[in-house]
């Protein structure tokens, strides 16, 4: 990331505010290394990350071979271009699930908060899949359980929110092996209830993150070290890419 790439540089230059107030969650920085810390053992050397946005998971993704960042909004690849310029192992490409996606042989497809927004989430992943080699994998990170869906969801396009089992059924629906499925954030699920369904929020408040950020947070990082909640706000597969193997023999624990 070039160094004086900020939030702050970006509002001080007024830069158009992308439509789902992405630029509110760029705040969330405790959440980002929260949610970096889940994904990263499942990290492939080369990553093709799906929906990028403006780069907040891409930013911590250092180290690697090869990272493809991706987004079909032309505010969001711009954002992209200009963070992640000086970062000559990142790829700033446009990707759109609902056409061809190319076979880019990557170790990983990462995909964070992306499928719940696709009507038909088989074929999305199954298109995900194909940029990915043989043996390889699909790290997702979706909403989780329809209990919480409300006007955030609904001012956000997400189609879904899943539980494990429909997870489950989408992984396997699109030919993949289901190797890591779990819900997380027992916590911030709670703390989604009360502000989205009970307080009917519809789109990021900045006071709201930033208390998430600073008490639920590391709270949730405390406990989840420790126990493995059977709710939370999200759900976190990771799907293996068959190299030969009939997806869905394998019947791995949800763990």
């Amino acid at each position: 990331m070039s160094r004086d790439w900020t939030p702050a540089r970006r509002r001080a230059n007024e830069k158009p505010r992308h439509t789902l107030g992405l630029e509110v969650m760029t705040d969330a920085v405790r959440y980002r290394r929260y949610l970096v810390e889940l994904l990263r053992p499942h990290l492939g050397r080369s990553i093709l990350e799906v929906g990028s946005g403006l780069g907040d998971i891409a930013a911590h993704l250092r180290g690697y071979d090869r990272l493809i960042v991706t987004d079909v909004d032309p505010l969001c690849l711009q954002e992209l271009a200009d963070r992640f310029g000086s970062r000559p192992e990142v790829e700033v490409r446009r990707l759109d699930l609902r056409g061809g996606v190319p076979s880019l042989a990557v170790d990983t497809v990462l995909a964070v908060n992306v499928l719940e927004h696709l009507v038909d989430d088989i074929e999305a992943l199954r298109r995900m899949s194909d940029a990915a080699k043989r043996g390889g994998n699909v790290v997702l990170f979706v909403p989780g359980y329809p209990s919480l869906y409300g006007p955030h969801d609904r001012a956000a396009g997400h189609v879904r929110r899943y539980v494990p089992g429909t997870l489950r059924a989408t992984v396997v629906g699109a030919g993949l092996q289901v190797e890591v499925l779990r819900p997380v954030n027992f916590i911030g699920g709670i703390a989604w209830w009360v502000a989205v369904r009970v307080g009917g929020c519809s789109s990021p408040n900045r006071s709201l993150v930033g208390l998430y950020d600073r008490i639920v947070v590391p709270l949730v990082r405390v406990l989840e070290a420790r126990w493995r909640p059977p709710f939370g706000q999200s759900l976190l597969c990771v799907a293996r890419v068959p190299d030969g193997v009939d997806p869905g023999v394998r019947g791995p624990s949800d763990g």
